[in-house]
């Protein structure tokens, strides 16, 4: 599997000139075009011959949609709006971990992982107003796992994967449009089924080293489904040396806080899920040096242009998201919802174990340095859709939450959570006790039983978007 699949390589360093315009392009003297020379073909078509490159682009799509899916039957019509078949990508999936043996999880071990999690959401009681939000506690196997997550990671990966797959042809000069959509809708076509492929061998490697359903801060199972995975638990607690039973009932104490973040706010999934759509809609692509690209592939060779389409060659793929200060800008507000929900989980989680397990501190910090650097779950999604879930302001974020406990206690502290327009901003990470003795959120008068539940339509959300952190009005989601 390449580290980048097709479209989704990250953003040009700007310091990096890639080589593209240093001429050399391997294809022979004149144009650089495929086969190289003059073939006589439309000024500024950057295909070379078009009947010659629509042959190759043919034979090639044939070839791709003839093969079958493990576990299935031939190539089945795309799944998702982004033209991603996520059928086969589950099918890839389950057979990549059955390559490596997937036992089911024995009923003793099964028993371990559902008490862990029963008793961890009860020790959470007394750190935090919000209820518990777990329905049912289960230990998977890494095929269950792929099965109950995989409806997520589309949700999350289709509004990049539909941007960069429409991004192909829009990029193009309006006078090379006409004449190069054909092969660029074969393209689109056989990009979609290699992502496809490379999601599901990637999700499959990531189902060896997850925890549970929370390992990018978001409940990939749903809300209310909490679980934890025997093997990933094993292998979070290898070279610890602290003993199991601690090291389960901390993981624990962290997924059933995620489920009761998501679960008592109802706004939250939707904003992440908008947050990664802003994003999508920054993303600019450079097909400036498609013909050079194009130049050093040998288009006869299948293989070849689907490595070199998946960036499998240097790192580069033929459409390289470029960045833009609308994507930028979205990223940042991301990383930020993402730090506030890490910090908050962190903050919690802290003073629901500190006195109850002796390592707590010791995984506290392998916790976060697992997050702040990139945890498996966050480097298979930057992989797939070039983009990191990663919380970088994470201890920023728990300084802030913990201010706010110290000066509203911790009914105040949860109450930030009843609109997005009450949460911090970036600018607030870098002064917390600002944030906490001044603005908005000093003037509000929360009422927790808003946000649990207990009087719905208390505070009805007639407010407009002012423009604050969230940018969003959806309000009529909470």
């Amino acid at each position: 599997m390449s580290d980048l699949p097709f479209g989704f390589s990250m953003p040009n360093d700007p310091d990096d000139e890639s080589g593209r315009h240093s001429g050399g392009s391997g294809s022979g003297a004149g144009s650089g075009r495929p086969g190289g020379g003059d073939s006589g073909t439309p000024d500024g078509f950057p295909f070379g011959d078009p009947q010659q490159m629509a042959d190759m682009l043919r034979q090639f799509a044939d070839m791709m949609s003839a093969q079958p899916s493990p576990g299935g039957g031939g190539g089945a019509s795309p799944s998702s709006t982004s033209g991603i078949n996520w059928d086969m990508a589950k099918n890839i999936a389950r057979h990549t971990v059955s390559q490596h043996g997937d036992p089911s999880i024995p009923p003793h071990d099964y028993a371990k992982v559902e008490e862990a999690l029963r008793l961890a959401d009860l020790w959470l009681d007394q750190a935090t107003d919000l209820p518990s939000g777990v329905h049912t506690a289960q230990a998977w196997s890494r095929s269950e796992w792929i099965e109950k997550t995989m409806d997520s990671w589309a949700q999350l990966c289709d509004p990049l994967t539909s941007k960069t797959v429409q991004a192909m042809g829009q990029n193009l000069p309006e006078e090379m449009q006409s004449v190069a959509g054909p092969l660029l809708g074969m393209v689109q076509q056989m990009g979609g089924m290699m992502v496809g492929q490379q999601a599901g061998q990637a999700i499959g490697e990531l189902a060896r080293e997850v925890t549970g359903t929370t390992d990018i801060g978001l409940p990939l199972a749903g809300e209310g489904n909490a679980a934890l995975l025997p093997p990933g638990v094993a292998r979070f607690s290898e070279g610890l040396e602290i003993p199991d039973d601690e090291v389960r009932l901390y993981l624990a104490a962290r997924e059933a806080a995620v489920h009761r973040l998501y679960s008592h706010v109802p706004w939250l999934r939707s904003h992440v899920s908008r947050l990664v759509e802003e994003y999508a809609a920054g993303m600019s692509f450079d097909v400036s040096g498609l013909e050079d690209k194009l130049g050093e592939i040998d288009l006869t060779n299948p293989e070849a242009l689907q490595e070199a389409l998946s960036g499998g060659v240097g790192g580069e793929s033929l459409f390289q998201p470029e960045d833009t200060p609308q994507q930028k800008a979205a990223l940042g507000r991301l990383e930020t919802a993402l730090a506030l929900i890490e910090g908050w989980v962190a903050t919690v989680v802290t003073a629901a174990v500190t006195d109850r397990l002796p390592q707590a501190d010791a995984l506290a910090e392998t916790t976060r340095r697992r997050r702040a650097t990139g945890g498996p779950a966050e480097h298979t999604f930057a992989a797939l859709v070039g983009l990191e879930l990663r919380p970088r302001r994470l201890r920023e974020a728990s300084a802030l939450w913990s201010a706010l406990e110290r000066e509203r206690g911790v009914e105040g502290r949860d109450a930030v959570w009843q609109h997005p327009d009450l949460m911090p901003t970036g600018a607030d990470l870098d002064d917390p006790e600002a944030f906490v003795s001044g603005g908005e959120f000093g003037g509000a008068d929360f009422d927790i039983s808003t946000l649990t539940g207990d009087k719905p339509g208390d505070k009805p959300d007639d407010k407009p978007d002012d423009g604050g952190n969230a940018g969003t009005d959806r309000g009529e989601d909470a």
